[in-house]
């Protein structure tokens, strides 16, 4: 079990015992800041059926651990408290059993791991096809805006890393020797090339792709 809220980890290792299964949590260590260092850890206690929480704190993002435990031979079942569906759909795709809302009934959950137990199906067809495909129109979502955003000439960029920053029309135009008018138009292109109706939804793109400002010459 690879889970970071303490009371949601330690109600279902009571319940999973209780069932007479061999739980193993992984406690994560303090400090930590890569998602990856945690792989060795959870291999090592050679789990059946990983229970992986989505989002690990300090260690960011839990669906990178899901194809590298599925390619161990673990089977990996997400239990999260994470919405989007789309990201359920990645989890599926880099070979993820089930994905469950933390708010379902534990019993859904103690099923779940019952019935892979036993090697019997856990997801139908359709649902699994219309979380892959709410996956697949994200990744192209996010495509179309990176390519926006690589039609932005230089200074356009360099104006976006600033407000992604924080920084106001006034302190981006005294820190480029320019007038705030002259900021002022260049933040309009920006949104006009982007799609977008103000400058918080282009900050939201930006950080939404994983944009990278450009790189001070």
């Amino acid at each position: 079990m690879i889970e970071d809220h303490s009371l949601f980890a330690e109600s279902l290792e009571i319940a999973l015992e209780m069932e007479g299964h061999d739980v193993r949590r992984i406690l994560l260590p303090e400090g930590g800041r890569s998602v990856n260092t945690l792989l060795p850890i959870i291999l090592r206690s050679h789990p059946q059926v990983a229970l992986l929480d989505l989002d690990l704190g300090t260690y960011g993002n839990g669906v990178r651990l899901v194809e590298p435990l599925t390619r161990a031979g673990v089977q990996v079942v997400i239990v999260t408290a994470s919405i989007d569906r789309a990201r359920w759909g990645e989890c599926l795709r880099h070979g993820a059993r089930k994905v469950l809302p933390k708010s379902s009934p534990l019993n859904d959950i103690l099923a779940t791991i019952r019935r892979i137990t036993e090697g019997l199906p856990v997801i139908s067809r359709e649902e699994r096809e219309e979380l892959l495909k709410h996956w697949h129109q994200q990744l192209h979502e996010t495509q179309v805006m990176r390519n926006r955003l690589e039609h932005l000439t230089h200074r356009e960029s360099e104006v976006l890393a600033h407000l992604m920053d924080g920084r106001a029309v006034r302190e981006i135009a005294r820190m480029g020797v320019v007038s705030e008018a002259t900021v002022r138009t260049q933040v309009k292109s920006i949104l006009s090339k982007l799609e977008v109706s103000s400058q918080l939804a282009a900050v939201g793109v930006a950080h939404h792709v994983g944009w990278a400002p450009p790189t001070p010459a």
